[in-house]
Protein backbone atom coordinates (compact mmCIF):
# COMPACT_ATOMS: atom_id res chain seq x y z
CA UNK A 1 0.00 0.00 0.00
CA UNK A 2 2.98 1.88 1.07
CA UNK A 3 4.91 1.46 -2.78
CA UNK A 4 1.08 1.94 -4.44
CA UNK A 5 0.62 5.30 -2.46
CA UNK A 6 4.07 6.49 -3.36
CA UNK A 7 3.38 5.53 -7.23
CA UNK A 8 -0.06 7.34 -6.67
CA UNK A 9 1.36 10.51 -5.34
CA UNK A 10 4.29 10.80 -8.22
CA UNK A 11 1.73 10.28 -10.55
CA UNK A 12 -0.41 13.20 -8.54
CA UNK A 13 2.01 15.68 -8.38
CA UNK A 14 2.29 16.53 -12.32
CA UNK A 15 0.22 19.18 -12.27
CA UNK A 16 1.93 20.80 -9.52
CA UNK A 17 5.08 20.08 -11.12
CA UNK A 18 3.94 22.08 -14.81
CA UNK A 19 2.05 24.85 -12.98
CA UNK A 20 5.15 27.72 -12.95
CA UNK A 21 5.60 27.46 -16.88
CA UNK A 22 1.76 27.84 -17.60
CA UNK A 23 1.72 30.96 -15.28
CA UNK A 24 4.67 32.52 -17.07
CA UNK A 25 2.95 31.72 -20.43
CA UNK A 26 -0.12 33.17 -19.46
CA UNK A 27 1.75 36.36 -18.26
CA UNK A 28 3.83 36.48 -21.85
CA UNK A 29 0.25 36.59 -23.76
CA UNK A 30 -1.23 38.55 -21.17
CA UNK A 31 1.90 41.45 -22.18
CA UNK A 32 1.80 40.93 -25.78
CA UNK A 33 -2.11 41.41 -25.60
CA UNK A 34 -1.80 44.74 -23.69
CA UNK A 35 1.08 45.56 -26.25
CA UNK A 36 -0.94 45.17 -29.30
CA UNK A 37 -4.12 46.75 -27.45
CA UNK A 38 -1.64 49.96 -26.57
CA UNK A 39 -0.72 49.99 -30.56
CA UNK A 40 -4.77 50.10 -31.62
CA UNK A 41 -5.38 52.70 -29.40
CA UNK A 42 -2.35 54.79 -30.45
CA UNK A 43 -3.14 54.38 -34.49
CA UNK A 44 -7.27 55.00 -33.68
CA UNK A 45 -6.27 58.02 -31.78
CA UNK A 46 -4.39 59.77 -34.75
CA UNK A 47 -7.04 58.81 -36.95
CA UNK A 48 -8.99 61.19 -34.62
CA UNK A 49 -6.30 63.43 -34.73
CA UNK A 50 -6.36 63.76 -38.23
CA UNK A 51 -9.76 65.04 -38.97
CA UNK A 52 -8.80 68.07 -37.01
CA UNK A 53 -6.28 69.10 -38.95
CA UNK A 54 -5.89 71.76 -41.75
CA UNK A 55 -6.04 70.13 -45.26
CA UNK A 56 -3.20 71.03 -47.84
CA UNK A 57 -4.56 73.64 -49.87
CA UNK A 58 -3.43 71.97 -52.84
CA UNK A 59 -5.79 68.66 -51.91
CA UNK A 60 -9.51 69.88 -52.49
CA UNK A 61 -12.01 68.38 -50.70
CA UNK A 62 -14.20 65.91 -52.71
CA UNK A 63 -17.18 68.06 -53.89
CA UNK A 64 -15.18 71.42 -53.12
CA UNK A 65 -12.80 73.02 -54.99
CA UNK A 66 -12.54 69.67 -57.77
CA UNK A 67 -16.01 70.65 -59.23
CA UNK A 68 -15.65 74.13 -60.10
CA UNK A 69 -12.27 73.74 -61.20
CA UNK A 70 -13.66 70.47 -64.01
CA UNK A 71 -16.82 72.81 -64.79
CA UNK A 72 -14.38 75.80 -65.64
CA UNK A 73 -12.10 73.69 -68.12
CA UNK A 74 -14.91 72.38 -69.86
CA UNK A 75 -16.83 75.46 -70.29
CA UNK A 76 -13.21 76.90 -71.89
CA UNK A 77 -13.31 74.22 -73.78
CA UNK A 78 -17.07 74.71 -74.70
CA UNK A 79 -15.71 78.29 -75.67
CA UNK A 80 -12.98 77.33 -77.97
CA UNK A 81 -15.38 74.82 -80.26
CA UNK A 82 -17.84 77.71 -80.80
CA UNK A 83 -15.52 80.29 -81.52
CA UNK A 84 -13.38 78.19 -84.25
CA UNK A 85 -16.98 77.40 -85.49
CA UNK A 86 -18.07 80.55 -86.05
CA UNK A 87 -14.63 82.05 -87.23
CA UNK A 88 -15.08 79.48 -89.93
CA UNK A 89 -18.36 80.29 -90.77
CA UNK A 90 -17.15 84.11 -90.76
CA UNK A 91 -13.73 83.28 -92.82
CA UNK A 92 -16.07 80.75 -95.20
CA UNK A 93 -18.20 83.78 -95.95
CA UNK A 94 -16.11 86.75 -96.09
CA UNK A 95 -13.61 84.74 -98.71
CA UNK A 96 -16.91 83.43 -100.92
CA UNK A 97 -17.70 87.30 -101.13
CA UNK A 98 -14.71 87.67 -103.53
CA UNK A 99 -15.17 84.26 -105.64
CA UNK A 100 -15.66 85.05 -109.48
CA UNK A 101 -19.64 84.33 -109.80
CA UNK A 102 -21.10 86.47 -112.16
CA UNK A 103 -21.40 84.04 -114.81
CA UNK A 104 -23.80 80.86 -114.38
CA UNK A 105 -21.34 77.90 -113.18
CA UNK A 106 -22.74 75.20 -115.57
CA UNK A 107 -22.02 78.20 -118.30
CA UNK A 108 -18.28 76.90 -118.95
CA UNK A 109 -17.02 79.15 -121.85
CA UNK A 110 -18.48 81.91 -120.02
CA UNK A 111 -17.40 80.90 -116.49
CA UNK A 112 -13.95 79.44 -117.54
CA UNK A 113 -13.12 83.06 -119.06
CA UNK A 114 -14.35 84.80 -115.86
CA UNK A 115 -11.78 82.71 -114.14
CA UNK A 116 -9.01 83.20 -116.03
CA UNK A 117 -9.24 87.36 -115.62
CA UNK A 118 -9.18 86.36 -111.54
CA UNK A 119 -5.77 87.51 -109.92
CA UNK A 120 -7.03 86.44 -106.56
CA UNK A 121 -8.19 83.35 -107.73
CA UNK A 122 -6.43 80.79 -105.67
CA UNK A 123 -6.33 83.08 -102.71
CA UNK A 124 -10.33 82.76 -102.21
CA UNK A 125 -9.75 79.53 -102.09
CA UNK A 126 -6.85 78.92 -99.82
CA UNK A 127 -8.97 81.40 -97.56
CA UNK A 128 -12.10 78.96 -97.72
CA UNK A 129 -9.75 76.26 -97.06
CA UNK A 130 -8.98 77.80 -93.97
CA UNK A 131 -12.57 78.44 -93.05
CA UNK A 132 -13.55 74.64 -93.56
CA UNK A 133 -10.37 74.07 -91.25
CA UNK A 134 -11.48 76.22 -88.49
CA UNK A 135 -15.20 75.27 -89.03
CA UNK A 136 -14.58 71.38 -88.62
CA UNK A 137 -12.20 71.88 -86.03
CA UNK A 138 -15.04 73.31 -83.91
CA UNK A 139 -17.23 70.31 -84.72
CA UNK A 140 -14.14 67.97 -83.58
CA UNK A 141 -13.88 69.87 -80.00
CA UNK A 142 -17.69 69.97 -79.42
CA UNK A 143 -17.10 66.24 -79.89
CA UNK A 144 -14.51 65.53 -77.91
CA UNK A 145 -15.76 68.15 -74.80
CA UNK A 146 -19.41 67.07 -74.97
CA UNK A 147 -18.49 63.63 -73.96
CA UNK A 148 -21.12 61.56 -75.10
CA UNK A 149 -22.49 58.86 -72.47
CA UNK A 150 -22.01 55.04 -73.61
CA UNK A 151 -23.85 53.60 -76.19
CA UNK A 152 -25.62 54.91 -79.24
CA UNK A 153 -24.74 58.31 -78.70
CA UNK A 154 -21.01 57.55 -77.79
CA UNK A 155 -20.27 55.33 -81.48
CA UNK A 156 -22.12 58.79 -83.14
CA UNK A 157 -19.60 60.95 -81.59
CA UNK A 158 -17.30 58.54 -82.85
CA UNK A 159 -18.49 58.51 -86.27
CA UNK A 160 -19.15 61.60 -86.70
CA UNK A 161 -15.54 62.45 -85.56
CA UNK A 162 -14.15 60.45 -88.60
CA UNK A 163 -16.84 61.93 -91.00
CA UNK A 164 -15.15 65.74 -89.88
CA UNK A 165 -11.79 64.46 -90.71
CA UNK A 166 -12.62 62.65 -93.87
CA UNK A 167 -14.69 65.91 -94.87
CA UNK A 168 -11.63 68.18 -94.37
CA UNK A 169 -9.78 65.88 -96.54
CA UNK A 170 -12.04 65.72 -99.92
CA UNK A 171 -12.34 69.69 -98.88
CA UNK A 172 -8.58 69.70 -99.06
CA UNK A 173 -8.85 68.01 -102.42
CA UNK A 174 -11.71 69.76 -103.68
CA UNK A 175 -9.62 72.92 -103.71
CA UNK A 176 -6.71 71.72 -104.85
CA UNK A 177 -8.81 70.82 -107.85
CA UNK A 178 -10.59 73.92 -107.94
CA UNK A 179 -8.65 76.70 -106.74
CA UNK A 180 -5.33 75.11 -108.20
CA UNK A 181 -5.57 72.67 -111.34
CA UNK A 182 -8.88 74.42 -112.64
CA UNK A 183 -7.22 77.80 -112.68
CA UNK A 184 -4.49 76.57 -114.16
CA UNK A 185 -6.28 75.03 -117.10
CA UNK A 186 -8.53 78.06 -118.13
CA UNK A 187 -5.70 79.74 -117.98
CA UNK A 188 -3.81 77.59 -120.81
CA UNK A 189 -7.26 77.53 -122.70
CA UNK A 190 -7.35 81.38 -123.00
CA UNK A 191 -3.55 81.71 -123.45
CA UNK A 192 -4.22 79.16 -126.59
CA UNK A 193 -3.91 80.14 -130.12
CA UNK A 194 -7.36 79.18 -131.84
CA UNK A 195 -6.58 75.69 -132.99
CA UNK A 196 -5.94 74.66 -129.43
CA UNK A 197 -8.53 76.19 -127.79
CA UNK A 198 -10.54 72.60 -128.23
CA UNK A 199 -8.45 70.85 -126.52
CA UNK A 200 -7.42 72.90 -124.05
CA UNK A 201 -11.47 73.68 -123.44
CA UNK A 202 -11.97 69.89 -123.14
CA UNK A 203 -8.98 69.42 -120.27
CA UNK A 204 -10.21 72.21 -118.42
CA UNK A 205 -14.07 70.92 -118.50
CA UNK A 206 -12.79 67.75 -117.43
CA UNK A 207 -11.01 69.42 -114.43
CA UNK A 208 -14.63 70.75 -113.70
CA UNK A 209 -16.64 67.29 -113.65
CA UNK A 210 -13.95 66.71 -111.19
CA UNK A 211 -14.63 69.17 -109.33
CA UNK A 212 -18.76 68.03 -109.57
CA UNK A 213 -17.77 64.80 -108.02
CA UNK A 214 -15.59 65.80 -105.09
CA UNK A 215 -18.07 68.55 -104.37
CA UNK A 216 -20.36 65.79 -104.09
CA UNK A 217 -18.98 63.51 -101.95
CA UNK A 218 -17.58 66.56 -100.09
CA UNK A 219 -20.79 67.31 -99.14
CA UNK A 220 -22.52 64.23 -98.38
CA UNK A 221 -19.58 63.48 -96.09
CA UNK A 222 -19.83 67.18 -94.41
CA UNK A 223 -23.13 66.65 -94.24
CA UNK A 224 -22.89 63.28 -92.21
CA UNK A 225 -20.59 64.83 -89.56
CA UNK A 226 -23.24 67.87 -89.28
CA UNK A 227 -26.55 64.96 -88.29
CA UNK A 228 -24.32 63.17 -86.11
CA UNK A 229 -23.04 65.75 -84.26
CA UNK A 230 -26.33 67.34 -84.18
CA UNK A 231 -27.08 64.22 -82.33
CA UNK A 232 -24.62 64.33 -79.88
CA UNK A 233 -25.74 67.93 -78.81
CA UNK A 234 -29.09 66.63 -78.13
CA UNK A 235 -28.08 63.73 -75.94
CA UNK A 236 -25.28 65.04 -74.12
CA UNK A 237 -27.39 68.12 -72.45
CA UNK A 238 -24.53 70.25 -72.51
CA UNK A 239 -26.02 72.95 -74.60
CA UNK A 240 -29.31 73.63 -75.96
CA UNK A 241 -30.99 70.90 -77.77
CA UNK A 242 -32.13 73.26 -80.63
CA UNK A 243 -28.59 73.55 -81.54
CA UNK A 244 -28.49 69.88 -82.08
CA UNK A 245 -31.19 69.56 -84.27
CA UNK A 246 -30.35 72.64 -86.12
CA UNK A 247 -27.06 71.28 -86.76
CA UNK A 248 -29.00 68.18 -87.78
CA UNK A 249 -31.07 70.33 -90.54
CA UNK A 250 -27.46 72.44 -91.71
CA UNK A 251 -26.23 68.91 -92.23
CA UNK A 252 -29.73 67.48 -94.26
CA UNK A 253 -28.70 70.74 -96.60
CA UNK A 254 -25.36 69.66 -97.25
CA UNK A 255 -26.82 66.19 -98.05
CA UNK A 256 -29.35 67.66 -100.98
CA UNK A 257 -26.69 69.87 -102.61
CA UNK A 258 -24.32 66.79 -102.45
CA UNK A 259 -27.11 65.19 -104.49
CA UNK A 260 -27.71 67.94 -106.64
CA UNK A 261 -24.11 68.54 -107.47
CA UNK A 262 -23.81 64.85 -108.65
CA UNK A 263 -26.53 64.75 -110.69
CA UNK A 264 -26.66 68.19 -112.21
CA UNK A 265 -23.36 69.95 -111.50
CA UNK A 266 -23.35 73.83 -110.56
CA UNK A 267 -27.74 74.34 -111.55
CA UNK A 268 -30.12 76.96 -110.44
CA UNK A 269 -32.01 73.69 -108.39
CA UNK A 270 -29.35 73.87 -105.66
CA UNK A 271 -29.72 77.67 -104.81
CA UNK A 272 -31.96 76.98 -102.10
CA UNK A 273 -29.93 74.14 -100.44
CA UNK A 274 -27.26 76.35 -100.51
CA UNK A 275 -28.78 79.50 -98.58
CA UNK A 276 -30.75 77.69 -96.47
CA UNK A 277 -27.36 75.45 -95.19
CA UNK A 278 -25.15 79.24 -94.77
CA UNK A 279 -28.44 80.69 -92.91
CA UNK A 280 -28.78 77.73 -90.24
CA UNK A 281 -25.30 77.94 -90.09
CA UNK A 282 -25.10 80.95 -88.87
CA UNK A 283 -28.03 80.44 -86.84
CA UNK A 284 -26.38 77.54 -84.54
CA UNK A 285 -23.20 78.86 -85.11
CA UNK A 286 -24.03 82.16 -83.27
CA UNK A 287 -26.40 80.88 -80.58
CA UNK A 288 -23.48 78.29 -79.91
CA UNK A 289 -20.95 81.04 -79.25
CA UNK A 290 -23.31 83.04 -76.93
CA UNK A 291 -24.54 80.32 -74.89
CA UNK A 292 -20.54 79.22 -74.49
CA UNK A 293 -19.48 82.67 -73.87
CA UNK A 294 -22.33 84.53 -71.98
CA UNK A 295 -25.20 81.61 -70.85
CA UNK A 296 -25.44 79.73 -67.50
CA UNK A 297 -23.57 76.57 -66.65
CA UNK A 298 -25.60 73.67 -68.82
CA UNK A 299 -23.36 71.17 -66.60
CA UNK A 300 -24.57 72.45 -63.19
CA UNK A 301 -27.82 72.35 -64.19
CA UNK A 302 -27.82 69.00 -65.11
CA UNK A 303 -25.82 67.29 -61.71
CA UNK A 304 -28.61 69.53 -59.97
CA UNK A 305 -31.27 67.36 -61.80
CA UNK A 306 -29.51 64.36 -61.29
Amino acid sequence: MLAGATVAGTFGRKMPIQGPWLRGRNRRSLRLGALIADLRGRHEAGDAMKKFEPQDSHTPRPGTGSEPGRLAALRAQLRLAATLAFAGFAVSVIAGLFHADTASANDHPATFAEYARSGIWTAVHLGQFAGMALLISGLLVLLVVLKAPDGVMAWAARFGIAAAVAALALYASLQAVDGVALKHAVDAWAAAAESEKPARFATAEGIRWLEWGLRSYQSFVLGAALLLTGAVVVGAHRVSRLIGYLMALSGLAYVAQGWIVGAEGFSSANTIPILAGIALILVWSVWLLVSAWFGKDAPARDRRRG
